[in-house]
């Protein structure tokens, strides 16, 4: 992450309210400011220049250090007293705001929609096959009553002509198949949306 040129935060992200602080601070726009004109500089560098109290250039420098502007130097020197002493300088990043969701997240917005439609095709076929199973069990009784003989003769012939040619064509395919083809239309209309 360190040699990336750019910091992409989601507008859900923890950092963006650490961002609004950062830009709605003077504070730490004067060190920004600052830091852009010099190279690096710092904490009593910025402090003298800036004619703050060092704590607070010090509370500010970790707030702009967590959103992302501001980076310690690799550069650094010691004190008199033989005390580290780190330099600051800005970031070579861009920071990108948004506020778009991963393609996987996308995905499970629609799942719903998807179990929806399974559990409606589910239900279409259930409802298919028991109507199917209550007209043959009715074309059977038509057919019983009929004489012996004509059932011997005939009736055998016209029940398994009847469970021959009532095949209609399922409802359930078409039904799923409409379903998918509007959940797709959905989601490249409103992709961005999602």
């Amino acid at each position: 992450m360190a040699d990336d040129k750019f910091l992409l935060v989601s507008m859900d992200d923890e950092r963006a309210k650490s961002l609004a602080d950062v830009l709605g601070s003077k504070s730490c726009k004067k060190i920004i400011e600052h830091l852009a004109e010099n190279d690096e500089a710092s904490e009593k560098d910025l402090a003298d220049s800036l004619h703050m109290p060092l704590n607070t250039v010090e509370y500010n420098l970790k707030k702009l250090m967590i959103s992302g502007f501001v980076e310690k130097k690799k550069k650094f020197f010691w004190s008199k007293k033989g005390k580290k002493i780190l330099t600051y300088g800005l970031s070579n990043k861009s920071i990108v705001i948004s506020s778009k969701k991963s393609v996987g997240e996308k995905v499970k917005s629609i799942l719903p929609s998807l179990i929806l439609l399974f559990a409606g095709t589910v239900a279409v076929f259930s409802y298919e096959k028991i109507k199917y199973t209550q007209n043959k069990i009715q074309d059977y009784s038509v057919a019983v009553p009929e004489s012996t003989n004509n059932l011997m003769m005939t009736g055998a012939q016209k029940l398994g002509d009847s469970f021959m040619n009532v095949s209609s064509d399922p409802v359930w395919p078409w039904f799923m198949i409409g379903g998918l083809l509007a959940l797709l239309i959905f989601s490249i209309v409103n992709w961005r949306k999602l």
